[in-house]
């Protein structure tokens, strides 16, 4: 009985360990190689060949291929970005519209998904996959319909002269704040489905308690309501935050040359100008950048969780 249940024993720790080891080699493989390979572009320099930049490792060089590769290596990009006023400005703009587009997605975003939770059990689902509803539209296609919408002889024009609010066309395509529409647009669904994930599950006895106590309902909502919330939108946050920094699609139809965001400015480097090494240093510091406000949701979150224990 012993040696034949043997075996089995032994081989469990190999499967187990197995098991844990397939998304580890998963996140090397798709994650940890792109990374060290747009790391080492970044180090490297633009070159009139194919591919456009030095120096190129080669294996077969041996030890002084390896040396002369290291030693080729510079931060001559990473002081660029920092010196070129283009690169400064762009960022500080992607910053700008992320931070402005996530308070105004949480100010749309919050009344959805409190409706949504209020409302009968039986409603939520419907009204759930309506929120999701735009999804099902190609991205693009829906962009390009608010191009319609916002041009000088759009529907939106057309609409406020016709009810005699503006005397002429307003124009609204090619500005910051045909940015902002087309960022909320697209991202709200990102901001009201953690918010409601968090209400839905909320106790109706504390607000019970609360107007047992007498506390009037802008009280309980800011009380109770609100502080258990909060962690849907911290995630909503990050969820819409991130990618809208490098949003390269709306900016570009919408926005003009004064809404240049730093995916604008790595699509140039990368496509216009195929300058590998400085397009690749500046996903670096966006990456970089980016890692701040994942830390910080991280430490919070670390922070609500002893706190509940």
């Amino acid at each position: 009985m012993s040696t034949s249940s043997s075996p089995r024993t032994a081989s469990r720790p190999w499967s187990s360990r197995l098991i844990i080891l397939v998304p580890y080699l998963w996140l090397c493989l798709f994650l940890l190689v792109p990374f060290l390979i747009v790391a080492k572009l970044s180090l490297s320099q633009i070159a009139v060949a194919q591919p456009p930049y030095a120096p190129v490792f080669d294996p077969a060089a041996g030890l002084a291929g390896i040396q002369s590769f290291i030693g080729a290596l510079s931060l001559d990009n990473y002081r660029t970005l920092f010196s070129d006023a283009l690169y400064i400005s762009s960022f500080f703009k992607s910053l700008e519209i992320a931070s402005i587009s996530t308070l105004l997605l949480i100010a749309a975003a919050f009344p959805i998904a409190y409706g949504v939770s209020r409302v009968r059990h039986s409603l939520q689902p419907a009204l759930v996959v309506a929120v999701m509803l735009p999804f099902w539209t190609a991205f693009l296609i829906r962009i390009y319909a608010w191009i319609t919408i916002l041009q000088r002889e759009g529907l939106l024009n057309d609409l406020l002269l016709a009810l005699r609010i503006v005397d002429q066309p307003v124009p609204m395509l090619a500005s910051d704040t045909a940015v902002y529409i087309g960022i909320v647009y697209s991202y709200l669904p990102f901001m009201v489905l953690p918010i409601y994930a968090v209400l839905s599950k909320m106790d109706d006895s504390l607000l019970e308690a609360a107007a047992d106590l007498g506390c009037p309902r802008w009280k309980t909502f800011w009380l109770v309501t609100f502080p258990l919330a909060r962690p849907g939108l911290l995630a909503g946050a990050l969820l819409c935050f991130i990618p809208i920094v490098g949003e390269f699609i709306i900016p570009d139809l919408l926005g003009d040359s004064r809404t240049q965001m730093i995916g604008q400015t790595l699509w140039t480097e990368f496509f216009a100008n195929r300058d590998w090494p400085v397009a690749s240093a500046l996903a670096m510091v966006l990456l970089g950048a980016l890692l701040i406000p994942i830390m910080i949701m991280q430490r919070m979150q670390n922070d609500a969780f002893w706190v509940r224990r």
